[in-house]
Formats: structure tokens, sequence, C-alpha cells
């Protein structure tokens, strides 16, 4: 009998997130996003992925106000126009965790897709502050940051969910 693609599939029970590899893994976000290649065309935005990431899989330690700050922590380190960052990542932050019991019900791929809105969406609102500012138009592959970050989806879940995995080992003497 064919399955069918949303059919139900194993669940696994993770542990608890560490609050320190969550710190972690967004200032190694910034850190990446902080290096000297911004001029270069069609890079993914790192922090942009892990906040989305951990607005979705932990959306109580991870808020708005969380992605507000590295927001403005990036128009800090970048020098760009104070509060571009700090609102899209506050907004796209609102709409994680307002996606996030929906995402985590389909598989990796579809929720790719849909986390790819979510990161278009921060870019279409980040170009729309640069031009009321009066940036020009950067070109249509200003954009491809987007693609590469949600095609990068499945590869974050991998790294950023591996801490929280239990072991495949069965105890005996515990019940759960």
């Amino acid at each position: 009998m064919p399955t069918t693609y949303y059919e139900a599939r194993p669940q696994r029970i993770l542990l608890p997130a560490n609050p320190l590899f969550i710190g972690f893994t967004l200032f190694g976000g910034l850190l990446a996003n902080l290096l000297p290649w911004q001029s270069v065309t069609g890079l993914p935005d790192l922090l942009a992925l892990v906040l989305v990431f951990w607005s979705v899989h932990q959306p109580r330690r991870v808020s708005v106000g969380v992605a507000w700050m590295f927001g403005l922590l990036m128009d800090a380190g970048n020098g760009t126009l104070l509060g571009q960052h700090a609102l899209a990542y506050a907004v796209m932050a609102f709409a994680a965790n307002a996606l996030s019991r929906r995402l985590l019900w389909f598989p990796v791929w579809p929720q790719a897709l849909q986390v790819f809105l979510v990161l278009l969406g921060t870019q279409v609102l980040m170009l729309g502050v640069r031009m009321i500012a009066g940036s020009p138009f950067p070109g249509v592959l200003y954009f491809a940051g987007s693609f590469i970050a949600a095609a990068l989806w499945p590869l974050a879940n991998i790294v950023l969910l591996a801490p929280q995995r239990r072991p495949e080992s069965v105890d005996e003497n515990r019940p759960i």
C-alpha cells in the first residue's frame, strides 16, 4: 500500500534545550553575519535562519525581544540604518512564533518552504526600509539568500537539534 506524504511518522522525544547552546548558536550566527562578506550577493542571513529556528522550536526562550536585540547588534556591527535589522528580525520572530505549532506538524521540506516565505518577507521588509532611506534597488539576486537559507533548513534541523536528541539505546531500568 503506498504511503501518503503527510502520513504520521515516528516522533522522537527530545531533551530540553540548553539555554547556553541556544545563546551560543545565536552568537555564532551573529558572528557569521559580521564577517566581511556582506558585499557578496546571495549569501544567506545565518542569524535570521538561527533566529527562525529557535523561534519555531523554543518560542518562549527566543522571542520578539531577543530578535530585536540581535537585530540592533547587526545594525551596529554592519553600520547600517539603526533599527533596520531590528524591525525585520522582530517581525520575523513574531511570524515564526505564530507559525511554530503549525510548522512543526510538517516534514522538513514543507517546513523549509514555509521558512522561505518568512525569510523572504524579512528581506522584503529590510529592502523596503533601505529604499525608503534612499538606497537603490540591489537587484533580484538580493533575494537569493532566502532561497539558500531555506535550502539550509534541513541541515539546521539536524545540527541545532543534535544536542537534544535522546540516545537510541533503551535503558531497561527506566520506563521512559
